[in-house]
């Protein structure tokens, strides 16, 4: 449909890019003002990943500041975006059953507010942020993006948001401009490959790549959101990377455009 709103994963990296001015931030600035205003954004945030599926229903949710030892600039951030219960309901219904749990104290976390406010900064547009049930294995949050690729007929960006890679194990904290790893570098090429050739099961069965996928996803929590846009692709879209780099050698700030 010439309508169809993209779905678009973000690689966010270091809280800080909230209030940096750099070349990440400028390629979300111009990601946002290129792309068809959405009617609401529905954000999947490595950053709530629990025991259950939740979404959001706050009429005014507020910002999460989840981290700590950061500049207490980064603390005082607002992101003031409505929240829509009524697009809560629709996710509701799309995933059902079993139940997505209502929720009215999670906000947005710094997954979904430090992109958001370089992408819309005005902060007019209604979020609803679905959290990530840990007990399901990667398929099933797959499967979950394509149970909710209707909304984006309906004018509804789906965000992802999380890094294809991130190993803070291997992060070069002392030099954040640092080359990626021989085994990250490889790890994003194979995984940007597999996403050109629609090889979803690759994907999803990401552990059966070897050592640079162990490598690059220790734990899966990053990684899964990306698994929600490419769910909700349609078949013969295109997929482009309007955003690359690789942070401190170990961190993608890969983003993925669906359509």
């Amino acid at each position: 449909m010439a309508d169809r709103l993209p779905a678009v994963f973000l690689g966010h990296g270091n809280p800080m890019h909230a209030v940096a001015h750099n070349d990440y931030t400028e390629a979300w600035r111009r990601l946002g003002e290129a792309m068809p205003q959405p009617k609401a954004i529905l954000a999947i945030s490595a950053h709530w990943y629990h025991g259950e599926r939740s979404v959001t229903v706050s009429v005014a949710p507020r910002t999460l500041h989840d981290f700590g030892g950061f500049p207490p600039e980064l603390y005082q951030i607002r992101y003031p975006a409505p929240g829509d219960p009524a697009l809560a309901r629709k996710v509701q219904e799309l995933l059902g059953p079993p139940p997505v749990k209502p929720d009215d104290v999670w906000g947005f976390d710094h997954g979904t507010w430090s992109v958001l406010r370089h992408m819309y900064p005005n902060a007019d547009i209604p979020v609803v942020q679905l959290s990530m049930d840990g007990s399901q294995a990667a398929r099933a949050h797959f499967e979950m993006g394509r149970k909710l690729a209707p909304l984006r007929d309906e004018g509804i960006l789906i965000l992802g948001s999380g890094n294809l890679i991130h190993n803070l194990h291997a992060y070069a904290w002392d030099q954040p401009l640092r080359e990626a790893y021989d085994w990250a570098a490889r790890f994003e090429n194979r995984a940007k490959e597999l996403m050109l050739a629609g090889d979803h099961t690759a994907l999803i069965e990401y552990e059966a790549l070897g050592r640079d996928a162990t490598l690059s996803i220790p734990t899966p929590e990053h990684y899964l959101p990306l698994l929600y846009v490419l769910g909700a692709a349609q078949p013969g879209e295109s997929i482009s990377f309007p955003v690359t780099g690789i942070e401190g050698g170990s961190v993608s700030m890969l983003a993925v455009q669906v359509g």
